[in-house]
């Protein structure tokens, strides 16, 4: 496609040579609605209804014994979820487990690895990060009866998007025991150079961590390549498992052998956790951090989910992300000129993440008049509009059609019938 004007005729041709638009048909997707907002939620796949309808035939047929006899047996769904996982962010079966939430995961490797001794005291944030994050780390900080005030330091943000990896190295001083930071960040979508951030870390004996909740199911991550100590993130969003669903978590192999620093029943080795011993045995994959029973019919749907992202190919997956989320920011330069709108993540591939942010005065507004044109967007206080086109379900002529109608939107003003005030929830 050339640098002149975009067409519904050039979105038509991009849909008919996408090599992943079929799989949009195994998407429940309401009729006449444009769904942008599946960096939040995705949409539920045929096939992840399925396998949670496998799993509570499983209990309806055969009840206890559904842990081990069933079609999708209980006792080993988040090992298998694990390995069905590992190829998205590159590692080791052995390194991933799906289990407990973000934030309890990121509790449980926080209380692993987070050893304050010495002069090595403070955790190395970031002032963008998604507020659970920084709640979790001030909690275990003033767990070891330190001030967080003083024990926690978050890198500023030179505009208010995005960060400076850079500047954040520059604060990783002799008495950081531990840094941990988004992949991408939620509100701009840019995305954090991993590896940089890891090797400049390491240098300094430091431990890395990394949120993935906005990157994994949307781009290729090396976890392992890169050394990673440990990752944390939901499953709700770019794969697609439904409301609450699992979480799931990442220990590079040379931490592994190591007892949980949140034990709990599941920590325990799996041919050992029926003796029912007083001694915690941990397993010796990610299963060890672990700590409660799986929560099988929050579990269940990722496994249909999981297959889809066997199928496309996490590569393929990136390659369209970015062509739409490309294809998205020219569309809106192009007919949304002098409305207002800033497009505020990085508009190198290699920094961006799955969605395009959008910033404008009348953001809350301009959500709420979206809707009412059957578009699902994302809203975050206290100007960003998040639109993300999912490479799995959305179309290119979709992604035209949204910006048609937000330019109807901004032509008539029909965004001012509404109250420029967040919903409870946005």
């Amino acid at each position: 496609m050339d640098n002149s004007n975009i067409t519904r005729k050039d979105a038509i041709e991009l849909d008919e040579q996408d090599k992943l638009a079929h799989f949009k048909k195994e998407f429940y997707i309401k009729e006449k609605t444009l769904y942008m907002d599946g960096n939040s939620l995705g949409l539920l796949s045929k096939r992840a209804e399925q396998t949670l309808l496998t799993s509570l035939e499983d209990w309806k047929q055969h009840a206890i014994e559904g842990w081990t006899d069933g079609e999708q047996p209980w006792y080993y769904m988040s090992e298998k979820l694990g390995e069905m996982t590992a190829p998205l962010i590159g590692a080791k079966k052995e390194e991933v487990i799906n289990t407990g939430s973000i934030t309890t995961n990121l509790h449980q490797l926080l209380a692993t690895f987070f050893k304050p001794k010495g002069k090595n005291t403070k955790i190395l944030a970031d002032a963008l990060n998604f507020p659970s994050d920084i709640y979790a780390l001030k909690s275990q900080l003033r767990l070891h009866g330190l001030d967080p005030e003083e024990h926690l330091i978050q890198a500023p943000s030179g505009d208010g998007r995005t960060l400076d990896e850079d500047k954040i190295i520059e604060l990783m001083d002799d008495d950081v025991a531990l840094l941990l930071l988004p992949s991408v960040l939620y509100r701009s979508g840019q995305l954090l150079d991993i590896k940089k951030l890891t090797e400049a870390a390491h240098e300094k004996g430091i431990i890395v961590g990394f949120d993935l909740a906005h990157s994994i199911g949307a781009l290729p991550h090396e976890l392992h390549k890169w050394e990673v100590d440990f990752a944390v993130w939901c499953t709700y969003k770019y794969l697609n498992s439904g409301p609450g669903g699992v979480g799931g978590l990442f220990v590079h192999e040379k931490h592994l052998g190591q007892a949980p620093g949140l034990a709990g029943w599941f920590s325990s080795r799996k041919d050992k956790q029926f003796d029912m011993g007083h001694t915690l045995i941990p397993a010796e994959t990610a299963g060890a951090f672990q700590i409660g029973t799986p929560h099988i019919l929050s579990s269940a749907p990722l496994i249909g989910s999981l297959e889809i992202f066997e199928e496309a190919g996490i590569e393929n997956i990136r390659k369209k992300s970015l062509q739409q989320t490309e294809f998205m920011m020219k569309l809106i330069e192009q007919e949304l000129d002098g409305c207002g709108f800033t497009i505020a993540n990085p508009r190198e591939n290699e920094r961006r993440g799955g969605h395009v942010s959008l910033e404008h005065d009348e953001a809350a507004r301009i959500c709420k008049a979206l809707k009412e044109k059957h578009i699902i967007p994302d809203f975050r206080s206290p100007n960003v509009i998040r639109l993300a086109p999912i490479a799995l379900y959305v179309s290119y002529e979709d992604v035209l059609e949204m910006v048609m109608r937000l330019k109807e939107i901004m032509e008539k003003q029909s965004y001012k019938k509404f109250e420029n005030e967040r919903g409870i929830i946005a």
